[in-house]
């Protein structure tokens, strides 16, 4: 399991997001440390993913401060992120379609000019994921949900992130494929990746997450360990279906 810190590596203070005359984000502060699995949870509409897209530099933000490494974000493009090592793995997967598996992984490794470091890991994220051994010349736009999502975090882990932001990993699949991402997120984790997982599962998210906040309508509404969080009840309730 990965080893903990105090060494914060994301923090967000009173970050506001607005777009299309809408506040989708109303300052909302959290942080993630160093080999810490953190959940953000939340239903659909709660701002979690444009809180995400602000994060990666993919979306700008009116408020508040978001810094990375202990420097602030502010003005720097997705690609510039990456280099640093701020990763995300999109809702929706976002795979180039019309490239085969192994091309796929290939551009997730486009910042880095180490050959033999780069199919080692391609050997490795085969590994971690036998399903697309199975077809690593197959063209990724022919895929099932849960293998594009496979791809995704494959791609993703190619760049050799030190923070990986998965948004939304579960959204749509079978159950059968949401038991095979969630364990892959905590084998990712295990090889001492430090996490920000986003889900509106909160139950699987909260079982593997050290700390966990909730969402509400642009606002962090509760924080704490995962594990007790997944037995208050006001959790429960709202998010459990109990």
């Amino acid at each position: 399991m990965a080893e903990k810190s105090n060494k914060v590596l994301l923090q967000v203070k009173g970050l506001k997001v607005a777009y299309g005359g809408i506040q989708a984000v109303k300052g909302v502060a959290f942080e993630v440390h160093e080999g810490e699995l953190v959940s953000l949870i939340g239903s659909n509409g709660a701002g979690k993913t444009t809180t995400m897209k602000a994060v990666t530099g993919t979306l700008p933000f009116n408020d508040g401060t978001i810094e990375y490494l202990g420097k602030s974000i502010r003005g720097r493009g997705a690609w510039d992120l990456v280099r640093d090592g701020l990763v995300m793995v999109p809702e929706g997967r976002g795979v180039f379609a019309r490239m085969t598996i192994t091309e796929n992984l290939q551009m997730g490794a486009y910042i880095r000019t180490d050959k033999a470091g780069i199919a080692a890991d391609i050997d490795r994220m085969f590994a971690l994921f036998p399903r697309l051994k199975e077809r690593r010349d197959q063209l990724a736009g022919t895929m099932s949900g849960g293998e594009q999502q496979m791809l995704a975090m494959g791609r993703a882990l190619m760049s050799q992130p030190k923070v990986l932001l998965l948004d939304e990993p579960s959204m749509g699949l079978s159950p059968i494929m949401v038991d095979k991402i969630f364990e892959v997120v905590r084998d990712v984790y295990a090889q001492g990746v430090t996490i920000l997982l986003v889900e509106q599962n909160a139950s699987r998210a909260l079982q593997i997450a050290d700390r966990g906040y909730v969402m509400e309508s642009g606002i962090i509404t509760m924080t704490g360990a995962g594990r007790e969080m997944l037995s208050d009840p006001k959790v429960r309730a709202a998010y459990l279906g109990e």
